[in-house]
């Protein structure tokens, strides 16, 4: 990686240990980050990496350990202590308020003051606009956050924290609303702070990102760490095996669906059209089919209708125009209950708000809407045995660890809970299957598991409209792509023409022309 050689520690870690309760989040953990690196963090959800971060910035105590910043023993008490000794950390979900301005977010709550009383506005933006130059940042001080892309959004988080003299930055999960060519341009960024000396903490569980910006990864592993690498000539599935413990294969649509078969398609939309409770359009005149056996990938930044198209085929969102048409049937004025009944399965974005009863136990989620077709009832009664008996088939069949047939789903793990939701819905052997964001607050491991059962039902004849914003995992799993933008669909490619670079354009309003 181009640029300036990393210097001596600015961040030294030793033993770190956290527990909460019972939990060991931490355990002896040791980290070592250059002055002028950009290091970064990886590990499956609950290895400890958001804790970790948390210390850093305050926000947890250690329960036994030494941090060092720049050599000297600190105890970091809360986020102004952080502040003082130049750490800033930009969090996942942003902290701004859309209804002020660029430099009146950056200042919240530390605005220069004219006589000790009033807020110096002018000072305000000045200071703004010079930092903004500064790091090359082509953003308005005076433009309101409301009317900002997400991109931007995250600079002027980014301004925020170098702000007040922060030089070791933490990004966490950085790029999990970006589109690729704000990806493209974030990674620029940072390595522009790089150049400038500043140390970046660059959390993230995107592998390629890894290998793009960072000098050196840390990985963590059941709250310890497992090594540190140099990411030249490491690859991808070296930081995944370390991650998990074992090799990982990573799924990929190897066979493609013959255009020409002849075969009818499964699902039709013609011109459908959904709006929104205050009678906007959130689904634009959307037409698209899907055969049997047939992957197609949606993409998109989220917001753009994804969600809406979901509820749409599944019965879940009323329709204003158009047609669902399944297995040549018309079902657009069908039910949700109507449409499961036909054979269609739904995997939502959301396994807590509507995938699964958390009170409720494995067992009693596994066989919801499977009673009749796993022969679970006799006149109208539940075989207490006969769900116990399927609920330990799914669990072996789909590697449900942790689980029992009595087990809360809630105490599950967020991979884990996740499973059980696929488990029910292809244990219905659906001709349909609707997934969305599969794979959303889910580590590599339960991931591949995931990719490697969505294609399985493929293979078997399932149609899968699958819906996504992980890019990558749209690009490995589909047939053919389509691009959401403001509620329409684009455009769809065949899976061998598409590109990062042409999806990327697509999602962002660049046009069809991009090659």
């Amino acid at each position: 990686m181009d640029g300036n050689t990393p210097g001596g520690p600015v961040l030294q870690l030793n033993g770190i240990s956290k527990i909460f309760g019972r939990k060991v989040a931490i355990r002896s953990m040791d980290l070592e980050v250059a002055q002028g690196e950009v290091h970064a963090i990886c590990g499956e959800n609950g290895a400890g990496k958001s804790t970790l971060m948390n210390i850093l910035v305050g926000l947890h105590q250690p329960d036994s350990g030494t941090i060092r910043i720049r050599g000297a023993a600190e105890r970091i008490d809360g986020p102004a202590d952080a502040s003082r000794l130049g750490i800033g950390m930009v969090h996942q979900h942003f902290t701004l308020v859309p209804s002020m301005t660029v430099a009146e977010n950056v200042y919240l709550g530390r605005q220069p003051r004219r006589w000790g009383i009033l807020a110096d506005r002018e000072a305000m933006r000045t200071s703004c606009r010079a930092l903004l130059e500064r790091y090359g940042f082509d953003l308005d001080p005076d433009q309101r956050v409301g009317s900002l892309t997400v991109g931007q959004r995250q600079r002027v988080e980014i301004i925020k924290a170098l702000a007040f003299d922060a030089d070791i930055l933490i990004l966490d999960e950085p790029t999990a609303v970006l589109t690729p060519s704000e990806v493209d341009e974030l990674m620029g960024i940072i390595a522009n702070l790089r150049e400038r000396g500043c140390t970046v903490l660059f959390i993230t569980h995107k592998l390629r990102e890894v290998k793009a910006v960072a000098d050196r990864v840390t990985v963590i592993r059941h709250g310890e760490s497992v090594g540190t690498r140099s990411t030249e000539g490491l690859a991808e599935a070296e930081i995944a095996s370390l991650m998990v413990g074992r090799s990982v294969f990573l799924a990929e649509r190897k066979t493609t669906v013959p255009r020409t078969d002849g075969v009818p398609p499964l699902l039709r939309l013609d011109r459908l059209t959904c709006q929104n409770e205050e009678g906007r359009r959130v689904l634009d005149e959307v037409s698209l089919a899907i055969r049997p056996g047939e992957v197609l990938g949606i993409a998109g930044v989220e917001g753009n209708g994804q969600t809406e198209l979901a509820e749409a085929v599944t019965g879940l969102r009323a329709v204003s125009s158009g047609a669902v048409v399944f297995e040549e049937r018309d079902v657009t004025s069908w039910p949700a209950h109507r449409r499961r009944q036909a054979g269609c399965a739904f995997i939502p974005e959301d396994r807590l708000d509507r995938g699964l009863s958390v009170a409720m136990s494995v067992a009693e989620n596994l066989a919801a809407s499977n009673y009749r077709r796993a022969g679970l009832t006799s006149r109208g009664l539940v075989s207490r045995q006969g769900l116990e008996e399927f609920a330990h088939q799914q669990i072996d069949r789909f590697d449900i660890r942790g689980a029992r047939p009595e087990t809360p789903v809630g105490t599950l793990s967020g991979g884990n809970m996740q499973k059980v939701v696929v488990a029910r819905e292809l244990a219905r052997e659906p001709s349909l299957l609707v997934v969305a964001q599969p794979t959303r607050g889910v580590d590599i491991g339960a991931s591949e598991f995931l990719h490697h059962q969505i294609l399985a039902a493929a293979a078997r004849g399932t149609a899968v409209l699958l819906i996504s914003s992980e890019l990558s995992e749209v690009l490995a799993l589909s047939d053919r792509i389509g691009v959401m933008l403001k509620g329409s669909l684009v455009d769809v490619l065949d899976a061998a023409e598409a590109t990062e670079t042409r999806i990327g354009l697509l999602m962002s309003g660049g046009g069809q022309e991009a090659a």
